[in-house]
């Protein structure tokens, strides 16, 4: 099935089940803090975009917040495409922690996020916030595996993660996350199980700039 229009909603996964509880004990070889580390920065989809005109440019922006936090490591979210940085168009926080030998990454939504536009250049602004003021996205957790020494990839889980955009009933995250690279692949699916949104190519590239 070919998808005709640009595809604009990049979702990181859409970036995620509250119902597993996060433990204290960090992976085996401090997966975590690896992982957090690969994903803690600034990227951007330029050069994917430059050869293949159905991506945007889109610029990426990932920073920890909380840091005084033991229920794992909280990061901000921001997405917007290149030419219009002052209006980005995803704005998320992630939890990432340790669950039954993965890593589970949850995903909230903000109530105001307009509020915390830039909040990237400074996540004090955050402090005025704690976790029972997000949304909590229930069955859009993240579930991610090490395939290799620097490579972790992963997924939501079946239907879990209901979306009602463009007419889908469910949507689906993939993710491939490395030093230099983030690929996130998202796809909006009918309750036929047909795909209504999203890329048929692949995923997004984002390249890790700094």
């Amino acid at each position: 099935m070919k998808i005709k229009s640009k595809f604009f909603i990049v979702v990181l996964p859409l970036l995620f089940f509250s119902d597993i509880l996060y433990s204290s004990e960090s992976p085996e070889n401090n997966d975590l803090d690896l992982l957090l580390s690969y994903m803690e920065g600034s990227f951007n989809s330029h050069e994917q975009s430059v050869n293949d005109s159905d991506y945007f440019d889109v610029r990426l922006e990932m920073k920890r917040i909380w840091f005084n936090r033991e229920d794992g490591y909280w990061i901000y979210v921001e997405q917007a495409i290149s030419d219009y940085l002052d209006r980005p168009y995803r704005q998320r926080v992630y939890r990432l922690y340790e669950s039954t030998g993965k890593i589970a990454s949850d995903i909230y939504e903000l109530e105001n996020p307009e509020n915390f536009i830039g909040a990237h250049h400074d996540v004090s602004v955050f402090d005025s916030l704690n976790p029972a003021d997000l949304i909590y996205r229930t069955g859009c957790t993240v579930y991610l595996e090490k395939f290799s020494d620097t490579e972790f990839r992963g997924g939501t889980l079946d239907d879990n993660c209901i979306s009602t955009l463009r007419g889908a009933a469910y949507a689906t995250t993939e993710v491939v996350i490395k030093p230099d690279m983030m690929i996130s692949w998202d796809r909006g699916f009918n309750s036929e199980g047909e795909q209504v949104w999203g890329t048929d190519k692949g995923g997004y590239r984002f390249q890790k700039i700094k």
